[in-house]
């Protein structure tokens, strides 16, 4: 297993620091558009979609629909307040499961669910790639979930006794979720000190990323949430050793449009 997930990432990680540096505008749409394909494929799994054929089309209306929102350069207000909206009640879902179930009971729910998740993910992300600073604030949204990551998986398997959310995910912890989210904020200080912003855009920057951290364990429990409706461990076997891209980027999804709103919102005023 180990030897199947160093050879993915060796070959993936290449591919995708290059897609990220390298291109732009459209083709950096296309791109990830791409990757949101086969998490759309994935998602329609999750869904509910048992035929091969569904998750297909699935898959092919959120590429029409990103194709749109593309075309017609919707504002970005218009997808990503929907996203947070959605994020809201995805907290609420997990906080409640098992029960609350019924709502989303059939494929075409949660089906709907699933173009609330990816499509605002796939937009803030080309959002973030048009701006002027783009290339460091997508590693700034991804550096705050891996590190959210790093930290909940050590503060978890060091000081881990009450379990979160034992319904939707048995293995994370209330301390894990803590570590997390101390040490991104430790990191964020210690970014935003040596960039010499001033006290203000310090808490500013301190609050944001908190909440991009909370959001995105929220974006894990609820792929959790609905992996556990139907049966299954990954999303799916794409990624030998990796499980599935949906698998990969769950926390993403919900991090990224919500880290796109908070810039847009107020990233004039940091420095």
């Amino acid at each position: 297993m180990l030897k199947q997930r160093v050879i993915t990432g060796v070959i993936l990680a290449p591919l995708a620091i290059a897609g990220f540096v390298l291109l732009d505008a459209g083709w950096f749409a296309l791109f990830i558009g791409a990757v949101v394909c086969i998490a759309a494929w994935e998602w329609a799994r999750l869904a509910g979609e048992q035929s091969q054929k569904g998750r297909i089309i699935y898959a092919i209306v959120v590429a029409l629909f990103m194709a749109g929102l593309y075309r017609d350069a919707w504002s970005a207000h218009f997808i990503l307040l929907p996203a947070l909206a959605w994020w809201l009640l995805a907290t609420l879902l997990i906080c409640r499961y098992p029960k609350g179930r019924g709502l989303w009971a059939g494929s075409m729910i949660a089906q709907l669910f699933g173009l609330l998740i990816l499509l605002p993910a796939w937009y803030g992300l080309v959002l973030l790639r048009a701006e002027e600073q783009g290339l460091w604030l997508m590693l700034a949204v991804l550096v705050l979930v891996w590190a959210a990551d790093i930290g909940a998986y050590f503060a978890g398997k060091t000081f881990g006794r009450h379990k979160l959310l034992p319904r939707v995910s048995p293995g994370k912890t209330v301390e894990g979720l803590v570590g997390g989210v101390i040490f991104t904020q430790f990191l964020t200080l210690a970014v935003v000190l040596y960039l010499g912003w001033s006290m203000s855009s310090l808490l500013l920057a301190l609050l944001g990323a908190a909440i991009v951290v909370l959001i995105s364990i929220v974006g894990d429990l609820t792929e959790s949430l609905f992996k556990r409706e139907q049966g299954l461990k990954d999303s799916s076997s794409l990624l030998p050793g990796h499980g599935g891209v949906l698998d990969r980027i769950d926390s993403l999804t919900a991090a990224i449009p919500v880290f796109t709103l908070l810039w847009l919102q107020f990233g004039s005023q940091l420095g």
